[in-house]
């Protein structure tokens, strides 16, 4: 029989979340249920619940940075055992059949994968996220997260730990690169680690020095604030890749001025308004704008093992359940260094 959880969901695009009940799904063959520990907090969540990447179904349980332990296994299950200490991502099912999924990119299933919550499940019904006590998934889209990461640091690298690890290991970050973060927040600060730990020379692009000295402790060699005119004329043709991880519209054609030639800007933060390009920018040196989601199963259980075997995991504020509504008001201003991480046994 489904099972209740407690839980936090946000009623309607203009309210903040509140204290529920939502039920689970009994555990199949092939699943798991997953006691929550902690729960990260992403901008994603806040867009989705306030409506401002499409519309949605409330109450909405948002939350795609789950970390936890396994509590019970479906008849089936090989990957995980009872005690398991595993993640869930933003992403909790594909169709596993398809070209992209056959190599291991489920996160661009061509028939689309089923996300962590404002999507459908396999059953038909909304799926919830991680801003509750526990959740059912699939075992192959459940994460063994290694003893050195604890699992309130882990948790934001299912979403922001991986969507800056891929673009850096798809585009080969690493000895001899200059690599550029565009912003240094919840994505940003994975950024700097993870291209210092791969060997790349890392250069942080911030509107201000305010978290210069955060950036260089981070990893970075280099620090430049964007709201100084002469930074772009200073760092013209420097870069290999830059990845830009700001939610915000920028001047995309200034940015594009720093690649060296053949260099490629990628983008991980998605503005909600569509953003203005030259195509001389791209002409003049061949430079590529390109895009970047999060990872599949295999490269985020890559990332999270180069995590563990490297030291790195998120900057995180643990806060209780009751603190969402004042921790997304601080996420949107730019108040936190560097993620909000739920604690689930305050729910």
């Amino acid at each position: 029989m489904p099972t209740t959880a407690k839980a936090y969901a946000a009623p309607s695009a203009d309210q903040p979340p509140q204290p529920t009940t939502i039920e689970r799904r009994d555990v199949g063959p092939h699943e798991v249920r997953i006691a929550i520990a902690y729960a990260g907090i992403c901008h994603s969540d806040i867009h989705t619940a306030r409506g401002e990447w499409g519309p949605v179904t409330y109450p909405i349980v948002v939350g795609h940075e789950i970390a936890g332990v396994v509590e019970e296994v479906g008849s089936a299950v090989t990957k995980h055992a009872v005690g398991d200490r595993v993640g869930v991502g933003c992403m909790v099912d594909s169709c596993r059949e398809c070209a992209n999924c056959q190599q291991g990119l489920e996160q661009y299933c061509l028939n689309g994968n089923i996300g962590t919550y404002a999507s459908t499940g396999r059953d038909g019904k909304p799926t919830a996220g991680g801003y509750s006590a526990s959740i059912v998934v699939t075992e192959d889209f459940a994460l063994k997260i290694p003893d050195a990461l604890s699992l309130d640091v882990a948790a934001p690298l299912l979403c922001a730990g991986i969507t800056l690890y891929s673009p850096l290991h798809h585009w080969g970050a690493g000895p001899g690169k200059e690599v550029a973060i565009v912003g240094l927040g919840g994505l940003g600060h994975m950024g700097v680690q993870i291209a210092a730990a791969l060997g790349a020379r890392v250069t942080v692009l911030s509107q201000s020095l305010k978290k210069q000295e955060d950036g260089l402790r981070l990893g970075a060699s280099a620090y430049y604030a964007t709201s100084d005119p002469d930074t772009f004329e200073a760092l013209k043709g420097s870069f290999d890749l830059i990845v830009n991880t700001v939610s915000a519209p920028l001047p995309m054609d200034d940015y594009l001025g720093l690649l060296r030639t053949n260099g490629v800007m990628v983008q991980v933060g998605a503005p909600p308004e569509p953003v203005s390009v030259s195509l001389g920018s791209l002409m003049g040196g061949r430079r590529s704008l390109a895009g970047s989601g999060i990872g599949g199963i295999p490269e985020t259980q890559e990332m999270l093992d180069f995590c563990a075997e490297h030291g790195l995991g998120a900057q995180v504020e643990v806060i209780p359940a009751d603190r969402i509504p004042e921790a997304w008001d601080r996420v949107v201003a730019s108040d936190v260094r560097y993620r909000f991480v739920i604690d689930a046994k305050t729910l």
